[in-house]
């Protein structure tokens, strides 16, 4: 099998773009890849998504531009798309930020295990010893994935990975949540019962205050909840939702 790796250019840097490409062909390697467009609201990031989960897809190299990088919204979108290509390949699956310049500090969640690299560097060497072999998929205590377009609007899907939640919260700290759902995992339902369904509870973590949703629909690890939110949200939070005070609290920074 062909081993693929997809480029993500934050900057419409054709010259760059070739360089990249062409140091990684130079290990046997094919690049893919595509320019960058921040149009979170379209999720423009969609159509990348169905090439990478595919099995040839071994590595996503992002060209960090500077400019780009500062900006919330590009952080946000391509958290998203990281979260819902490792939903298929775990999240060891490797990424690598490609910095001419600023680096990166601080990343979102979802690139906890990104490699910030100078692109004066042996970057390739890394690369190619982190697609040597193909990672194992790692799982943790639950899923998580992205749904939609620009027609359905953009849906957070989570759920346990074994056990049973008594019921889902789930809040943001930016935007704003205006319908949930269950169903069975991996497609949005076409009709759903809520109980006791509830909206616009407010908690705090820190500094930050997150209005959330929830409700008391038993999610297995067949079955989902879905929620669909509006802007961009900074941060999320998700539990169990059981009247239990000790109930984990899982947190995710997206820009």
């Amino acid at each position: 099998m062909k081993k693929t790796v997809w480029i993500t250019s934050l900057a419409k840097d054709e010259p760059r773009v070739q360089k990249i490409m062409a140091q990684v062909k130079t290990y046997g390697m094919a690049p893919e890849g595509h320019f960058w467009a921040d149009e979170n609201e379209k999720m423009t990031w969609v159509g990348s998504r169905e090439r990478m989960i595919e099995k040839d897809v071994v590595a996503w190299v992002i060209l960090v531009s500077e400019e780009e990088i500062e900006k919330p919204s590009v952080m946000y979108g391509l958290s998203l798309l990281a979260l819902t290509v490792q939903a298929v390949k775990g999240v060891k699956f490797p990424i690598f930020f490609l910095c001419d310049g600023k680096t990166i500090s601080n990343p979102p969640t979802p690139f906890a295990n990104a490699l910030v690299v100078a692109e004066s560097s042996a970057w390739t060497a890394k690369l190619v010893a982190k697609t040597a072999v193909a990672p194992k998929v790692v799982t943790g205590e639950y899923r998580f994935d992205i749904l939609g377009d620009e027609k359905l609007g953009q849906w957070f899907e989570v759920g346990p990975v074994s056990d049973t939640w008594k019921g889902v919260m789930f809040g943001i700290s930016d935007g704003e949540i205006n319908f949930q759902a269950t169903g069975p995992k991996g497609g949005l339902p076409n009709s759903s019962v809520l109980n006791y369904a509830q909206q616009g509870l407010k908690l705090n973590l820190g500094e930050t205050e997150y209005t959330a949703w929830a409700l008391k629909n038993d999610v297995d690890s067949d079955s989902s909840y879905y929620v669909r939110v509006v802007g961009s949200p900074g941060s999320i939070l998700f539990s169990e939702y059981a009247g239990s005070e000790d109930a984990e609290v899982y947190v995710v920074k997206l820009s």
